[in-house]
């Protein structure tokens, strides 16, 4: 039997700052959103900016860890896998969402 590798690394500006949730199981939820961006050339050679937005979640495991860092602007690599979860909207509707489960955050320092 083959293993399934699900990894995803990403290196994005966060769109607003993190929003941290605590459970009373002592848990913490960190959910973000993630902007990763390229430009190419097009067939007519001008120069086009795609930006694709990532909805990240990251369960807190240290009681002591940082994430002063998680504010909006800020460059960030993280390492996780995606998820996709169903739900149903309010007209019963099925929909889908493709998360990043980040396994772990760190701050980019960008040297000018």
């Amino acid at each position: 039997m083959e293993a399934t590798i699900n990894k995803v690394e990403l290196q994005g500006f966060l769109g607003r700052d993190a929003e941290v949730k605590s459970f009373e199981s002592g848990r913490t939820l960190v959910s973000m959103s993630v902007a990763t961006s390229e430009s190419y050339k097009n067939n007519k050679g001008e120069w086009v900016n795609n930006t694709t937005w990532h909805n990240v979640s990251y369960w807190k495991i240290k009681k002591d860890e940082d994430l002063e860092f998680l504010k909006k602007g800020e460059l960030v690599l993280l390492t996780g896998r995606l998820n996709t979860r169903k739900y149903t909207d309010k007209s019963g509707q099925d929909k889908y969402i493709t998360e990043v489960v980040a396994q772990k955050i760190e701050p980019v320092k960008v040297e000018l």
